[in-house]
């Protein structure tokens, strides 16, 4: 039987609508999920989570997160605005990564043990249906007008391009080795997965269904963020941040921003500041993406991971 968890409220948010940005940051040390002021870069609650905590998605519209703990094999669904947890809803295999449709359903998780993409009916609170992938998928991304699924199959060195129609694998494509997060452009154009294994970043023209570009990084890349033409890797293994022009792939900067094993990235809505959660400092780190600057950070759970798009547009 599953066992709900308690819900803690280390500061609640004020009366009525939320009016900054927040951060919605899985620890999977402490088994929470810490919600993270952006305009502060304070915390305003902690929810407890259970099962190790790892991948989180948040909807489009801000009303729900998703997250994915794969020790109790269980998807979490939480009121974003009030955080309260709404449902668990029991999975099988190894719950990893995962996204919502912009539409705002259904969700997709990625199973890291049984190599499928589970379709999972919020609401129902079920598992629709399972479309097969390659080895040890992790990381997943839909185009922005939700007509493809992409997941990143960790241990085939490839992405699999899923129909989200219907639910068929409409083409694959090699990339370097051990891909772990993939991120798609605004304009749905390219996709780009952080290759832990081979330290770099590919680039992949979504069209042509190929590889155009292959950039070198930190060592041990986690996952990778857009802001403007640049992106952000999370190289975990270096304590860095890797910029590089998106047009040219050529290198912008490798940033010593303070933190330590990041994960997790993301930009926040206007593309004006990257934020990264730093496993080893258990700190969210906010960084300027013009300037390159690190302009602050907040105190989050033990372990903090925020695999996937952990960001709650409010505005």
């Amino acid at each position: 039987m599953l066992v709900l968890g308690l819900l803690t409220v280390v500061a609640g948010p004020p009366a009525g609508p939320a009016v900054a940005d927040e951060a919605f940051v899985t620890n999977q040390g402490s088994d929470d999920l810490t919600v993270v002021d952006l305009d502060r870069m304070a915390p305003v609650a902690t929810i407890a989570i259970g099962g190790k905590p790892a991948g989180i998605a948040v909807s489009r519209d801000g009303r729900r997160a998703y997250v994915t703990s794969p020790d109790s094999k269980t998807l979490t669904v939480i009121d974003a605005e009030t955080r309260a947890i709404v449902k668990r809803i029991a999975l099988t295999g190894g719950p990893l990564g995962l996204a919502v449709h912009p539409s705002g359903h259904p969700v997709y998780v990625a199973d890291w043990y049984a190599h499928r993409l589970l379709v999972v009916d919020p609401e129902a609170g079920s598992v629709t249906a399972q479309v097969t992938v390659g080895e040890s998928p992790s990381g997943i991304a839909p185009t922005p007008d939700g007509s493809l699924v992409l997941t990143a199959d960790r241990d085939s060195n490839q992405i699999s391009i899923i129909d989200a129609a219907s639910l068929t694998v409409v083409a694959v494509v090699p990339v370097g080795t051990r891909p772990f997060g993939v991120t798609v452009s605004a304009d749905g154009r390219r996709a780009y997965t952080a290759n832990v294994g081979s330290n770099d970043v590919s680039v992949i023209d979504l069209a042509a269904r190929r590889e155009i570009g292959r950039v070198p990084v930190g060592n041990t890349p986690y996952a990778v963020a857009l802001a403007g033409s640049r992106a952000f890797v999370t190289d975990q293994h270096a304590d860095t941040i890797t910029v590089f022009d998106t047009a040219s792939l050529a290198p912008v900067a490798t940033l010593a921003y303070g933190g330590e094993y990041p994960e997790g990235i993301a930009a926040t809505p206007d593309g004006r500041r990257i934020l990264v959660a730093d496993w080893f400092s258990n700190t969210l780190s906010a960084i300027d993406a013009a300037t390159l600057k690190t302009l602050g950070t907040a105190k989050v759970g033990d372990g903090p991971r925020a695999f996937g798009d952990f960001i709650r547009r409010t505005r």
